[in-house]
């Protein structure tokens, strides 16, 4: 894995467990975000699989004293449904978290810690003028009406386009790349919209609509 690539990961789970960004960070409370973050993550799978049983549970049963009528079936297929996508969110979660000991582990190397804390001090300093130019971008839609998630990941690069002099192509790849891996299955679509808005909108190339 890159080494900036690994910082933002970093950044991400950090800023997952910050309740208040202000605070300074050192390598040690970095460390200890990320171990927080793995716990939230492992959380969150665990939930996400009792949901996905709960769910084919459900379906199962239905299909069962279905006995065949069409509105039955159709409401078992849709839980099963719904199971599946709780499941693939689990899995998700679950790929994210087997791989974190690598990421806390190279974390280590002065280069990743540096460049993390770097992105998390920014958006803690320009955090007013980010959030501007995200809610410019979404229009009609708020900021902080999207799952924290995302807004962290379009935090990380909005401070990369505006501060950090990280090229346009690559803090966008790098944005939906996290998305993939953390958000949910629309969130990386979303997030690569947003952002290419926002490099409209920098660049003066086009109108935000």
């Amino acid at each position: 894995m890159q080494p900036r690539r690994i910082a933002r990961e970093l950044a991400l789970l950090s800023l997952s467990q910050m309740n208040n960004i202000a605070q300074q960070l050192d390598s040690q409370q970095l460390t200890n975000l990320v171990l927080a973050a793995v716990r939230t993550l492992t959380s969150e799978t665990q939930e996400a699989l009792e949901t996905a049983a709960a769910e084919l549970k459900r379906g199962s049963d239905r299909l069962l004293g279905s006995e065949t009528r069409a509105t039955e079936v159709r409401s078992a297929k849709a839980m099963v449904t719904d199971a599946i996508e709780h499941t693939q969110k689990a899995i998700n979660r679950l790929g994210s978290a087997v791989e974190i000991p690598e990421v806390i582990q190279l974390s280590n190397q002065y280069e990743v810690r540096e460049y993390a804390i770097e992105i998390i001090a920014t958006i803690n300093r320009r955090q007013l003028e980010i959030d501007q130019t995200l809610n410019q971008a979404l229009q009609d839609w708020q900021l902080k009406r999207l799952p924290k998630i995302d807004q962290d990941i379009l935090r990380i690069a909005v401070s990369e386009l505006l501060f950090l002099e990280i090229p346009e192509r690559v803090a966008i790849n790098e944005a939906v790349e996290l998305a993939k891996r953390y958000s949910d299955d629309e969130g990386h679509r979303f997030i690569n919209g947003v952002l290419r808005r926002v490099t409209n909108y920098l660049n003066r190339k086009a109108p935000l609509s």
